[in-house]
């Protein structure tokens, strides 16, 4: 009932206030301007995260108890730390550095205080144990890889928030059957934040979330895959739905972030680019050339999300040395028809597209512009 109420208080709130939000932006021009990289039409508001994050915290305060705040209270710092960070960064604009120190921040809080960690490899090439240095080397890339990996999904009405209601949805149901209630009400009524924000969300779009919302979402959802992974290397089978591959489980959880930025970097230093420079090379911007709308391609990529959630399912007991080929040798496939495929209808959508000679304007087609009275007047007065 907690979980249904937790949820439903979120939605209300993000009903209610994201209307307030967009009118205030608008009021006030603070728009989200098209060109470039960005491919809406006229001028948006953005920072719809702040409903997003507002709604979930008036959720949580008002319905975990104090004795769940005070087990999760370093995650609710840091995700308090993440939000501001994303606010501050849609207002005034920081360097890639600041934006990296404000992140490892809000990682140190998880890791070192809530001690939310990669604490082995779960038998994995033969590994379990690990340093201690090595495990928080490893959570905090992970951390700051994951988060901004969401944030560059971020493109699209409506994309990023159902890829995370899908995930955050899987993650608080499996939280639940694993007794870590606290992380469950955490992830249900973050859903129920971003299900009312999507109401404004999908295309057309009335707002976006910005980095306000993106590196929020993107830093929990980071935050708890990693608990996730290490639950489930280390519980035994009669606490909870174990799945026997942990790491292949929560690969396949972010699989669209993380596939996503791995193809994009890697065609980058291949065609000698800076993997950071910004361009229109994501999968959703190849889905969108092949003719497909914004709604279609939140469809199309949620999808994918359900089935890898679905092939985690079905290889459960599968430890990582099968699960973890399948699922990177499945998402490689998929991505490469999909390249193939879209590449396809590209030459096709082109071919169907008058040429510019054929375009030109004829000699029967032309007319002269009409010259008014006035005009006509005044010359015959000058050739006198």
């Amino acid at each position: 009932m907690i979980l249904f109420l937790a949820t439903l208080t979120a939605f209300f709130f993000g009903f209610l206030v994201t209307p307030i939000i967009i009118f205030f932006f608008r009021k006030n021009n603070v728009l989200d301007a098209p060109g470039g990289r960005k491919i809406h039409k006229g001028m948006t508001p953005s920072m719809g995260g702040i409903s997003i994050m507002l709604a979930t915290f008036i959720g949580l305060a008002t319905w975990l108890s104090f004795d769940q705040m005070a087990t999760t209270r370093y995650f609710l710092i840091a995700m308090g730390i993440m939000f501001t960070l994303g606010l501050r960064d849609d207002l005034v604009e920081l360097t890639a550095l600041q934006k990296l120190i404000g992140q490892c921040i809000a990682a140190f809080l998880v890791i070192g205080m809530a001690d939310i960690r990669v604490t082995s490899f779960y038998g994995f090439l033969g590994v379990y144990e690990i340093p201690l240095a090595v495990s928080y080397f490893l959570t905090f890339f992970t951390i700051i890889v994951l988060t901004n990996a969401f944030n560059l999904i971020d493109g699209l009405d409506g994309l990023a928030g159902t890829i995370s209601t899908i995930t955050l949805t899987f993650l608080g149901w499996w939280f639940i059957t694993a007794g870590m209630l606290p992380y469950g009400i955490i992830a249900f009524t973050m859903v129920g934040a971003i299900l009312s924000f999507l109401l404004y969300n999908w295309h057309p779009a009335k707002i976006f979330m910005g980095d306000t919302g993106s590196l929020s979402i993107g830093f929990v959802l980071s935050v708890l895959v990693i608990l996730f992974i290490d639950k489930n290397g280390t519980m035994l089978g009669a606490e909870g739905f174990k799945y026997s591959a942990p790491i292949a489980s929560g690969v396949a959880l972010l699989i669209v972030p993380i596939y996503d930025t791995a193809r994009i970097f890697t065609k980058r230093v291949l065609n000698g680019k800076s993997p950071l420079a910004p361009d229109k090379s994501h999968v959703h911007h190849f889905l969108l050339r092949m003719g497909l709308g914004h709604d279609q391609v939140a469809y199309v990529l949620g999808t994918v999300k359900l089935l890898f959630i679905g092939l985690i399912f079905l290889g459960q007991s599968y430890n990582d040395h099968v699960m973890l080929p399948i699922v990177v040798l499945s998402a490689v496939t998929l991505g490469l028809v999909l390249d193939r495929y879209t590449l396809i209808q590209i030459i096709k959508i082109n071919k169907t597209k008058p040429t510019v000679l054929s375009t030109r304007i004829t000699k029967k087609a032309y007319k002269k512009p009409a010259l008014s009275k006035e005009v006509l007047d005044r010359e015959k007065l000058n050739m006198n």
